[in-house]
Formats: structure tokens, sequence, C-alpha cells
């Protein structure tokens, strides 16, 4: 009994840290994707610049360390 109970909570932890939660803001259409242990950017935001009005690409981060970035 003592045992199933370990493992309920140590599933209940690991749920918590790696569902995300997503945020849309509001610079033209950037969702984030939050969890405790990383984040991932769905980036679509406008720039100042005439020639390129939209940077678009993806930013993955893992424990707050940048792994993965194409943002143009």
């Amino acid at each position: 009994m003592k045992k199933k109970t370990i493992i309920f909570i140590i599933i209940v932890i690991l749920l918590i840290l790696l569902i995300p939660i997503p945020m849309h803001l509001n610079d033209g259409g950037t969702v984030e994707y939050k969890a405790i242990l990383y984040k991932i950017s769905n980036v679509h935001r406008l720039t100042g610049d005439l020639e390129k009005e939209y940077e678009d690409g993806t930013i993955i981060e893992i424990l707050g360390f940048e792994v993965f970035n194409n943002v143009k």
C-alpha cells in the first residue's frame, strides 16, 4: 500500500513539471508554452522594419538555457 502511494506522488509531481500552459502574447501572434522545466515559444511578432513585417520561428529553452532558436 505504501509503495502505491509513493508511485502516485511521483507521477503527480512529474505531471506538474511537464505539462505546459499556453500563453498568448499581444505582439502579433506569439504563443508560449510554459512548464516548470521547459518553455517553447512559437514566435510571430511584428518588427519595426518596413521591409520585413514579421519575425517567425521557434525558441526552445530547457531549465532556462536556450537550446534552439531559429527566429528570423
